[in-house]
């Protein structure tokens, strides 16, 4: 072997090596953001990356939020699962049932020399996911709650100049537009079981189960099968039989958000951070209201609750990667990150000091309605009705809500029945919840 031979093969091997040595650890990290989110959570992730060399955090789209969660327990028997995994927020009770799966991200942190204190989350966000110690147990990354979203064009086409606040000035509105020819119909949902049974029981500060809506145990059992949410259930398909209220579909309800941009509906619930989304296909002017109230309930308005997701470490991973997970973790809670998530999603600014910097840098001045949202959840302090939900199966529970809901609008079922139904089939399920997790 030639002296020029012998220095090419060292100096590649030794340049392999090298890059070897200083190859960033990897984590995957599996979430269930599409669209305009998913864009916007890839450039968080290439900041992180691009801001050290030790570390690299791959995004992988995983479907919507059950075919990600569901494909990660299948990953996770397989011995695949991914480091991080985003949940959504009625997967809480089955993921802190899954004690040997999950890095408790108090935990997690501490282990890695990370500060993280609980105290600067918001108080609703801090309060969902935290066990009965106060120890958090995900990262908070994407809270959202139900707002109501309006064509500004439509209102002014019709003259509706005040935002409904209650559902009587909703019908009023609606029956307005309708009757002006400004759209065909007043209003639609995504969500249905989300906007119109869990929210609006926490609004009216109802409970939807017992012992502090599962907050207090595994024993507890639904009770929303009461007079208020059956008369409000009635009252959608009555509306719908009006010509005021359109079904937009179980589940998430995929087809209302379509009949708000074209302008078939004048207003839309959906997810606060639905914003970036509304913003991004409607071709017309957005306003931003609260979720409305019957002002007979002597208790409303109350609250409203958080959705979204959080992000989940799993276990089976080595300290190295572990590592990276509680960087990511770290930079992800820079108010900067956050403040910036927040005003291109519409999620909460899920720590105080972002919702101060968002303040600061005249975010909310300059979007008029861009804070309905922190205002809703901010109305009146969190009773045991409207601190959140944490019921086991609940996944599969808010199916059934949806198909129940869905028997009222295709009039098979009157709301009580419906109410009713959904609370037997719902509780069974959390027996058989509570039967697998003793």
């Amino acid at each position: 072997m030639s002296p020029r031979t012998t220095a090419l093969i060292t100096g590649t091997l030794t340049a392999t090596l090298s890059l070897s040595a200083h190859a960033a650890t990897e984590v995957q990290w599996w979430h269930a953001m599409s669209g305009e989110l998913s864009e916007i959570l890839e450039g968080i992730t290439s900041g992180f990356n691009a801001s050290q060399d030790d570390y690299r955090v791959v995004p992988s789209y995983r479907g919507n939020y059950t075919e990600t969660m569901t494909g990660a327990i299948a990953a996770f028997r397989a011995g695949e699962q991914p480091h991080i995994l985003q949940v959504f927020e009625v997967g809480t009770g089955t993921m802190m049932a899954a004690e040997g799966a999950i890095y408790p991200i108090y935990q997690l942190m501490e282990d890695h020399g990370r500060a993280f204190d609980r105290e600067a989350f918001l108080p609703a966000v801090v309060g969902y996911y935290t066990d009965t110690n106060g120890n958090m147990l995900s990262f908070p990354f994407n809270s959202s709650t139900p707002i109501m979203y309006y064509n500004r064009e439509i209102f002014d086409a019709a003259g509706v100049e005040e935002v409904p606040r209650t559902w009587g000035e909703m019908v009023e509105a609606s029956q307005r537009i309708v009757d002006s020819g400004a759209a065909d119909c007043g209003f639609t949902t995504s969500w249905p079981s989300w906007v119109m049974l869990e929210n609006f029981s926490a609004m009216h500060d109802l409970p939807l189960g017992t012992l502090e809506n599962g907050f207090g145990g595994p024993e507890t059992e639904f009770v929303f099968d009461n007079e208020h949410v059956a008369r409000h259930w009635d009252n959608l398909k009555q509306w719908q039989d009006d010509g005021l209220f359109r079904w937009g579909g179980p589940g998430p309800g995929d087809d209302a958000a379509p009949m708000f941009y074209s302008g078939e509906c004048a207003m839309f619930f959906g997810s606060s951070a639905s914003r970036a989304g509304v913003l991004g296909n409607a071709e017309f002017e957005v306003g931003y209201g609260m979720q409305p109230y019957y002002d007979d309930i002597g208790s409303a308005p109350q609250n409203s609750i958080i959705g979204g997701a959080t992000l989940w470490t799993l276990q089976g991973h080595s300290d190295e990667e572990y590592a990276a997970v509680a960087a990511f973790f770290d930079y992800l809670s820079q108010p900067e990150v956050q403040a910036d998530w927040h005003q291109r999603t519409g999620y909460l600014p899920i720590t105080m000091a972002a919702w101060e910097l968002s303040e600061e840098q005249g975010f909310y001045a300059e979007n008029p309605g861009a804070d309905t949202s922190i205002e809703q959840m901010n109305l009146n302090p969190p009773t045991a009705n409207s601190k959140g939900i944490r019921f086991g199966n609940f996944v599969q529970i808010r199916d059934i809500i949806s198909e129940e809901m869905e028997a009222v609008m295709t009039g098979g079922k009157d709301g009580q029945q419906a109410a009713s139904d959904a609370v037997r089939r719902g509780n069974q399920l959390l027996r058989d919840f509570q039967a697998a997790n003793p």
